[in-house]
């Protein structure tokens, strides 16, 4: 998820907690609706943990890496949903390449929790081979497996794997059509501006229902204790309105933006909702997708007050945006503007879960209430301490979950 783009700021409370806005009257579902809408409210909430695999200033990547295994591990058995896996390549900022190669492992280390992508960079790599490796971890997972993929930036990434600035510029829909096919069909032939093969059949073909992972002690059947067929879920990084309809005309959900403010991120469901609409989907269909929006966020859970998860965040964060963002190097030496670290840290402060448990509760409710989404990606690794970030996600699943359900 890109962090190089300025929100607006939110408003404050004199607590310094963000007061949320009215959304506009047309946000909302029509009165025959309600009734679904009221019953969709008393779902519980799904939590995941967001992992960046950041190599915060002074550590080591093996260190970085080895965080993110650890957690993934403590985050199953705290109760949350699903660990979502960035990509990165060239910077401190995340030091993961592969978010499939990295899930890959994760699955073979738990048994329950759902591992996704967050996201697979779809300009820098072939549709095939990325859709070979979903159907595989979809496969041999026992359907525990979700590919997030997204459009990334235009970063010297593009030059590296000889993709061009065209392929992030426009290029995406013809990728992501492609994806969608080879996952969901036996053959598969292009011939597309970007990508042009015959016919060849889809191996291994992920429409088959996963066979059951097992384990020497216990047989698991996915997170849920189901079987899932049908192939992994996908879903999108929408950061522009562009996105938000591309991900709405192909019937996907969508994956928000840590920076984007509670409001914001309503109108992006309005505006999915409007275009899924107008592609001719049902309202039915509609609010099936909706169920899968996925926002992501940032989670720290202290005693005492919401001060004290504030000032942690505030000591370690912003030297990681500096040296981590501040890597980044675009393809065509556009000029790039950087967030101010310190301004970026207090406005995750203020938009998301940071503070005491019931602090932390009451913001998760209220951004469900206001936006509609009910599953979450949480950073939980902002502390950039193994230890305290294992905590934090044992607090997360231990203190803060049970006051969601």
């Amino acid at each position: 998820m890109s962090a190089t783009q300025a929100p607006a700021g939110p408003l404050r409370t004199p607590a310094g907690l963000p007061r949320l806005p009215r959304l506009p009257r047309q946000t909302l579902l029509p009165r025959q609706r309600a009734e679904e809408q009221s019953e969709r409210k008393q779902q519980a909430l799904a939590v995941g943990a967001f992992l960046l695999s950041a190599q915060f200033p002074g550590q080591g990547h093996a260190e970085a890496l080895d965080r993110t295994v650890s957690t993934t591990v403590a985050a199953e058995l705290a109760g949350l949903d699903s660990v979502w896996l960035a990509e990165h390549h060239f910077v401190p900022y995340g030091t993961c390449p592969s978010a499939t190669t990295l899930a890959a492992l994760l699955l073979g280390r738990t048994r329950q929790i759902r591992v996704g992508t967050a996201v697979s960079v779809l300009p820098t790599q072939h549709p095939v081979a990325l859709g070979e490796q979903a159907a595989l971890l979809h496969l041999t997972s026992g359907g525990r497996f979700t590919l997030g993929v997204g459009r990334g930036g235009p970063w010297i990434d593009l030059d590296v794997f000889d993709a061009g600035l065209e392929a992030f510029e426009h290029g995406f829909p013809e990728s992501l059509d492609l994806l969608l096919r080879w996952l969901r069909s036996s053959r598969v032939g292009a011939e597309g501006a970007r990508y042009r093969f015959p016919e060849v059949p889809v191996v291994p073909r992920a429409t088959e229902t996963p066979t059951p992972q097992r384990f020497a002690d216990t047989l698991a059947e996915g997170h849920d204790g189901r079987r899932v067929g049908g192939g992994p879920p996908v879903i999108v990084a929408c950061t522009s309105l562009g996105s938000v309809r591309l991900a709405a005309q192909r019937g996907l959900p969508m994956l928000l933006g840590m920076h984007a403010d509670d409001e914001e991120k309503a109108g992006m469901v309005a505006a999915y909702r409007a275009a899924a609409l107008e592609a001719g989907r049902t309202p039915d269909q509609v609010e099936r997708v909706e169920a899968q929006h996925v926002s992501a966020g940032v989670a720290q859970v202290e005693d005492g007050s919401a001060t004290a998860a504030r000032r942690r965040l505030l000591r370690t964060m912003p030297g990681f945006f500096q040296y981590g963002l501040a890597a980044h190097r675009t393809v065509d030496g556009r000029e790039r503007r950087m967030r101010d670290p310190q301004a970026y840290t207090e406005l995750l402060c203020d938009l998301h879960p940071v503070g005491t448990a019931r602090t932390c509760a009451d913001r998760l409710a209220a951004t469900a209430e206001r936006t509609g989404i009910r599953r979450f990606a949480l950073l939980v690794e902002g502390s950039g301490d193994r230890e305290a970030t294992l905590e934090n996600v044992r607090r997360l699943g231990g203190e803060v979950l049970p006051q969601l359900s």
